[in-house]
């Protein structure tokens, strides 16, 4: 049902595998790098995919705290998937699904289970060969079954890691079975020490020397820097480590990071990717509307300042959420500037102060009770002074227990996750919940179907009333009151037409009041930004300037 592309044909023959590795730091941007250099071969008519092999042994991301890891990104199939897969399919437009995310956790997990089985027929199971294979065979499956151009895999962590070990065992088996489809790039930083007013490489030498004890010896080296690397320091860093001059290519911080495509297509990363694999390089594609994006971007002056009531105040935990408003902004030409507001801190003594200046308002996804009273207070602010506000998944919940309790009366209203025991239960665990005790992967996951009800704002924003959308909950909007909801003013205009469900409430009274129960911050892309999130921007920006004509005329 789901692929991890578009529908082209295999025009290289064999698959090509690019692997991206990572030395001297984490958090060099692997993942921005792989998105990049998806984005250049596919913009020569490719057939490409991403995915991600995590070091860490949970079986997926499902059960991290964001302040270990960020967001929980969630596929299209339900898989719950690390946060650079957003990056994957915002730079690319495919849809990833679980193929794409690999974890030591699954790969053990699949071992494991083989071995209950009997697959392995008595042998004494080790990590070479039967995980390394485990892994070499997760690494080629989507080449095999979608007959991908190119499949790049990018390995979590950094090279030195423990953990790691395995995953780089498996592609130094892969690159001498694979001979010329297969290219190794790594990416190492490069510190700029103050004192002495000099760029060091040692760390980045030290890493491929690490890298060829392993039996890996990269291709192509990308090097993170804050300084410009002048050809001295590159042509140093390529004599040091065995690689071409050329393919010494440097990451210099950007603006945005969806400039890094043109920098690393302005020093050829792409064409070298296709020297080295036998493929003709041909002409250099315009990128036209990419360029596009990055002009308006550019060229957007004015800032609209939108609020993010949340209770983790680490940015990566609402990544996907900030890119979506991030998009939304250019193509409305203005450029958004989010301001997160801690919930746990928001009282009704300080809400005014904490809002003062918003024209939106953002009411955030999570889990668990801490921080949820202060998102009902957002929402009912929100509401009561007619700022726009978006509430995604328990953002929304918050707006409907909001509601109960402030319009129908409902003093005590609350959801079953936060009270057990609260008399109206608004918001309830689905029936098909309530036995499981397992937390990872057992929620409504994935893609799910919605019919919104024609005339609605929320038909308008999208343009059509069938639409579908990916879910990452357990609770739901219980249907026993939906009469009062819509006879007070709440219209409950998105529902699963499988299973009745509620997924869209919105107050068409307001200039801009929505709550969806699914994530629709998954789906947006540069090049396609979310219709949602496009009219909630919009509306943002005229609530802007309504106050700031407002203000001229007091």
């Amino acid at each position: 049902m789901f692929e991890s592309s578009s529908k082209k044909t295999n025009i290289v023959g064999e698959t090509k595998y690019i692997f991206v590795t990572g030395g001297v730091a984490s958090s060099l941007g692997k993942g921005i790098i792989s998105s990049s250099v998806g984005k250049l071969l596919q913009a020569r008519g490719y057939n490409i995919t991403i995915q991600k092999f995590d070091p860490y042994i949970n079986i997926d991301p499902g059960t991290l705290n964001p302040y270990e890891h960020g967001e929980c990104y969630v596929t299209v199939d339900g898989q719950e998937t690390d946060l650079d897969l957003g990056h994957y399919e915002r730079f690319t437009g495919i849809q990833t699904t679980r193929a794409n995310n690999i974890t030591t956790g699954r790969i053990y997990q699949s071992v494991i289970e083989k071995e209950r089985r009997g697959d392995y027929l008595g042998k004494t199971i080790q990590v070479v060969p039967h995980i390394t294979d485990e892994i070499k065979r997760n690494i080629k499956l989507m080449g095999k079954k979608y007959k991908f151009d190119f499949v790049i895999t990018e390995i979590g962590g950094t090279v030195g890691d423990i953990e790691s070990l395995p995953f780089l065992e498996a592609i130094r088996q892969l690159r001498w079975e694979l001979g010329k489809n297969a290219v190794a790039i790594h990416l190492t930083y490069v510190p700029y020490l103050a004192a002495a007013k000099e760029l060091k490489t040692k760390p980045t030498q030290t890493s491929v020397k690490q890298l060829q004890s392993l039996g890996i010896q990269p291709d192509i080296l990308v090097l993170r820097t804050e300084h410009e690397l002048n050809a001295d320091i590159r042509r140093k860093v390529a004599h040091f480590c065995n690689v071409d001059e050329e393919a010494v290519i440097q990451s210099m911080d950007m603006p945005s990071i969806y400039e890094v495509p043109l920098s690393m297509q302005a020093q050829g990363l792409d064409a070298i990717i296709l020297r080295k694999t036998g493929m003709p390089v041909g002409e250099t594609p315009a990128l036209g509307p990419w360029r596009s994006f990055l002009e308006r971007r550019k060229n957007a002056t004015e800032v609209v300042d939108i609020a993010l009531v949340g209770k983790y105040d680490l940015q990566d935990a609402y990544k996907s959420i900030l890119e979506s408003l991030a998009h939304a902004g250019t193509y409305n030409d203005y450029k958004v500037k989010p301001h997160f507001v801690n919930s746990e801190k928001l009282t009704r003594e300080n809400i005014a102060d904490m809002l003062a200046g918003m024209s939106g308002v953002v009411i955030c996804p999570g889990f668990g009770q801490r921080g949820t009273e202060g998102k009902i207070l957002a929402a009912e602010y929100a509401r009561t002074h007619d700022i726009p506000a978006f509430g995604i998944c328990l953002g929304m919940q918050m707006m409907v227990i909001e509601f109960a309790r402030n319009v129908l009366g409902y003093a005590d209203a609350n959801s079953r996750e936060m009270d057990e025991k609260t008399p109206h239960n608004v918001i309830d665990i689905m029936e098909e919940q309530k036995n499981i005790t397992q937390m990872g992967g057992t929620m409504r996951l994935g893609a799910y179907d919605c019919e919104v009800r024609p005339g609605s704002r929320t038909a308008e924003a999208y343009g059509q009333t069938h639409i579908s959308e990916r879910h990452r909950h357990r609770y739901e909007f219980n249907n026993h009151y939906i009469g009062e909801y819509e006879q007070a003013g709440m219209q409950c205009v998105g529902t699963n037409p499988d299973s009745n469900l509620v997924e869209i409430v919105e107050i068409p009274t307001l200039r801009w009041y929505i709550g969806t129960q699914f994530h629709p911050e998954y789906s947006s892309t540069v090049l396609k930004p979310h219709p949602l999130f496009m009219s909630f921007v919009k509306a943002a920006i005229g609530y802007l300037k309504d106050s700031q004509a407002q203000d001229k005329k007091d």
